[in-house]
C-alpha cells in the first residue's frame, strides 16, 4: 500500500457516506493506490488531489492497458474502471471523470462463464447493494450458484435450518427431490458473513435469504441485480444466474468429474440432462484450440 492519505480518505467516504461493504472498500482503496502509483510514473511527478483533477481519457486508457497487461480480464477491467471513476468523481465532482468506453466481451454462442468473470460478476452485484448486509446476501447467493451448482430457486428457497453449515448441505430441488451437495469453504464463509450481518432472525422454518423488507428474497431481485451488473461489466446477455450453474457443471466436467456424479450434484432426474455439458465442454475446448494452436 502507500502512505498517500487519499485512498484511505476515499475508503472512509465509501464506508461512512456510501455504506459500502468492507470488501468493496478494500478493493476500491487498492485500485486508487494502483492508479496514483501509475500516474506518478506516467507523468513523472507527484500526484495530489489537484493533479487528479486533470486526468485525461488517454491517461485512463494507458492505466487500463497496463492492468490488462498484468492479466486482467474484461469484467475485472470494467470493475477497475468503475472504481477509478468513482474515485475521480469523489476528488473533483461528478464531471471530473473522463468519458471512455469500458472493455466489452464479444457475444456469441453460449459458453461457460470464466471463473474470473463469475467472481467479478458476484463482486459487482454485492458492491452495488444498498446496504452492507444486502451485499453480503447477494455475494452468498451467487457463490451458491457458482460454487455449489444450485438453481436460483433452490438458493432463495433455503431456510435457516441449514445453519450452522457443515461440509455438505441438503437441497430440495425439482419434484421435491432432496440431494446432498458439498459446501466449499468460500461458500460457507460467504453465508456465515451474511448471517452475521443480517438484521433478520435465522429461524429454522424461515427463509435464509431475506428481501430488503424482511420477506423471502425473490429470484427476480437476483436476476435484475445480475442484469445490471453484467451491463456495467460489459458481459454478454447469456450471463445470468442460471449461467453460473452451467459454469459450475462445465468446469467440474473439465476437471474430470464423472457424468453420474455431476448428475447427482445438479439434481438432474435423467443423465440425458447432464450430457449437454459434454457438448458445451467440447465447444469450449475447440475455442481454446483455435485460439492457441499455430495451425488452427
Amino acid at each position: 500500500m502507500t502512505d498517500d492519505p487519499l485512498p484511505r480518505l476515499f475508503g472512509q467516504h465509501l464506508a461512512r457516506d456510501r455504506r459500502r461493504s468492507a470488501h468493496t472498500v478494500r478493493a476500491y482503496e487498492a485500485t486508487t493506490v494502483r492508479l496514483i502509483q501509475f500516474l506518478g510514473e506516467h507523468w513523472g511527478e507527484a500526484v495530489d488531489a489537484d493533479a487528479l483533477g486533470n486526468v485525461s481519457a488517454a491517461d485512463l486508457r494507458a492505466y487500463l492497458a497496463m492492468r490488462r497487461g498484468q492479466g486482467l480480464v474484461n469484467a475485472s477491467a470494467a470493475r477497475e474502471l468503475s472504481a477509478v471513476r468513482t474515485f475521480l468523481k469523489w476528488i473533483g465532482g461528478k464531471d471530473a471523470s473522463p468519458r471512455i468506453k469500458g472493455p466489452r466481451v464479444k457475444k456469441g454462442v453460449p459458453r461457460p462463464i470464466s471463473p474470473a468473470d463469475a467472481v467479478a460478476l458476484a463482486e459487482d452485484v454485492a458492491e452495488g447493494a444498498a446496504e452492507p448486509w444486502i451485499g453480503a446476501r447477494d455475494w452468498a447467493v451467487l457463490l451458491l450458484l457458482y460454487g455449489a451448482g444450485l438453481r436460483i430457486g433452490e438458493a432463495v428457497g433455503l431456510t435457516g435450518a441449514v445453519i450452522p453449515l457443515g461440509e455438505t448441505m441438503a437441497v430440495t430441488g425439482k419434484r421435491d427431490k432432496t440431494r446432498i451437495v458439498p459446501v466449499l469453504p468460500q461458500v460457507r464463509e460467504a453465508i456465515d458473513a451474511y448471517v452475521a450481518t443480517s438484521p433478520w432472525p435465522m429461524a429454522r422454518n424461515e427463509p435464509l435469504f431475506r428481501g430488503a423488507k424482511g420477506g423471502p428474497l425473490s429470484a427476480g431481485v437476483v436476476r435484475r441485480s445480475v442484469q445490471a451488473a453484467r451491463t456495467r461489466l460489459g458481459l454478454a446477455d447469456r450471463t445470468t444466474p442460471h449461467a453460473l450453474r452451467h459454469s459450475f457443471a462445465t468446469h467440474l466436467l473439465g476437471r474430470g468429474a464423472d457424468l453420474r456424479q455431476l448428475q447427482e450434484l445438479l439434481g438432474h432426474a435423467s443423465l440425458s440432462s447432464t450430457q449437454i455439458y459434454t457438448a458445451v465442454d467440447a465447444a469450449h475446448l475447440l475455442d481454446v484450440y483455435r485460439n492457441a494452436h499455430p495451425r488452427a
